[in-house]
């Protein structure tokens, strides 16, 4: 739809950023926020167009952190074409890349690549994360001024660690200075190398090799002392333990530059849901234990996790129609994240404003090249997501927007959907239950 001005009249306006919340209108103009809540100024012209949100909550564009968008090189699990459309069918405005396509964003080509096909066939913005080895291979820096140039905003060697210290150093003394902060995924490798799932009770009674809680909290540990040393920004990917949580927490009152994130699925769902065939609960870091879930959400609201992020992982059938040891590791998360977390909301385990500020405040003022986003503000860019709080669904794999059709909530009903997301002005995705009026 056209990028005119726009009023989304009557809707309950929460912007973190600006600790607004509040039943009013917002006016959108050129791309941008006008303005919010209080009447119209006298010299702003009428709105071409309105959508009624009585009811509904209004806030700044959503934003992801962690997606695999899949192209080049996997394109039958995922496209920027299909997955961008997934991010907007599920409110966020925003995506960041994973560097694991084939080739691996490891170059300024390859950015330019994935740059340029989010700009002809994406319809949310994307910005690609790069690599911190060639070819992930763990043993060759890239040339990380050059990525940067090429315009990354963060660099990760995602679903694996940087296992030699030295490496992973000079990684974070080059990161400090071109001002671009590392997303880590940790593991240490040698711990969890051959295991499917989280490491004690229920593994041993599966007869699965198991993948220890310690794994996760000793590469945490070691690259904290790193990120200190280095001064440089450290920000820890889908955590899933206690004790990894309780590290950060501990280098954060330290003044360690360390930012975290969390899954909707590490905060919902436990390794009591993974069993032989199991598959779609199968994910890296694994699903952890109850005790693990009840830190992960209390460091959601004590502000020790910045944001949550789906670390979106779509797969083909086969990927995970071939038994639980063999399918590979993902949840196809990114249409199903914001209603799977107001399940928290309406179990009153969390605010709707430090949801909502998770997944829009939070993660812009992660990496820097975001700061931009995830706020309301006058003159900012006009993303909105506009959510349905009360509006009951039924997940239905058919009916994704992504290729990946892997999702542990399918056949659930769901309280909660978004309705409405917007980019920079333009309608990139609106519920059939909504209707916008040409004035």
């Amino acid at each position: 739809m056209s990028s005119g001005s726009l009023l989304i009249a009557g809707g309950r306006i929460i912007d973190p950023s600006s600790r607004v919340d509040v039943v009013g209108d917002l006016l959108l103009v050129k791309g941008e926020v006008c303005w919010m809540c209080q009447a119209m100024p006298r010299d702003v012209r009428a709105p071409d167009r309105v959508l009624r949100a009585g009811g509904k909550l209004v806030c700044p564009g959503f934003i992801d952190v962690h997606v695999h968008l899949r192209e080049p090189g996997f394109e039958e699990k995922e496209t920027v074409a299909t997955g961008t459309l997934a991010a907007a069918r599920g409110g966020f405005t925003t995506v960041c890349c994973m560097p694991n396509t084939s080739p691996p964003i490891d170059s300024p080509e390859v950015v330019e690549y994935v740059t340029e096909k989010a700009r002809s066939a994406g319809v949310v913005r994307v910005f690609p994360i790069g690599c911190i080895t060639r070819g992930q291979k763990g043993d060759e820096l890239v040339d990380i001024g050059a990525l940067a140039e090429a315009g990354v905003v963060a660099l990760s060697e995602d679903g694996w660690s940087v296992a030699d210290a030295g490496l992973m150093r000079r990684a974070l003394e080059w990161s400090r200075l071109v001002g671009l902060p590392i997303t880590d995924h940790c593991e240490d490798a040698g711990l969890t190398r051959g295991g499917v799932m989280n490491e004690g009770v229920v593994s041993a009674r599966l007869g699965l090799k198991g993948m220890p809680a310690e794994a996760e909290t000793a590469m945490v540990a070691r690259d904290i002392e790193l990120a200190r040393e280095t001064g440089a920004r450290l920000h820890i990917a889908h955590v899933s333990t206690a004790s990894a949580l309780d590290a950060i927490c501990r280098a954060k009152q330290e003044g360690v530059d360390v930012t975290a994130e969390v899954t909707p699925h590490h905060l919902m769902l436990t390794e009591e849901r993974v069993g032989e065939g199991d598959s779609l609960a199968k994910v890296n870091p694994p699903l952890r234990t109850a005790l693990d879930t009840q830190a992960l959400l209390r460091g959601l609201g004590d502000g020790s996790i910045d944001a949550v992020a789906t670390d979106h992982a779509p797969h083909t059938v086969a990927d995970k129609q071939c038994g639980f040891r063999e399918a590979a590791f993902g949840i196809s998360g990114l249409e199903t994240a914001v209603a799977v977390l107001l399940g928290l909301v309406h179990q009153g385990e969390l605010a709707v404003v430090t949801l909502v500020s998770k997944l829009s405040t939070g993660p812009a003022r992660i990496f820097p090249r975001l700061q931009h986003l995830g706020t309301l503000a006058a003159g900012a860019p006009a993303d909105v997501t506009i959510i349905d709080p009360e509006m009951e669904w039924t997940v239905e794999a058919e009916g994704f927007a992504s290729r990946g059709r892997n999702n542990p909530w399918v056949g659930c009903t769901m309280r909660g959907k978004v309705v409405a997301t917007i980019v920079q002005g333009n309608i990139v995705y609106l519920d059939s239950g909504l209707e916008v009026e040409e004035l």
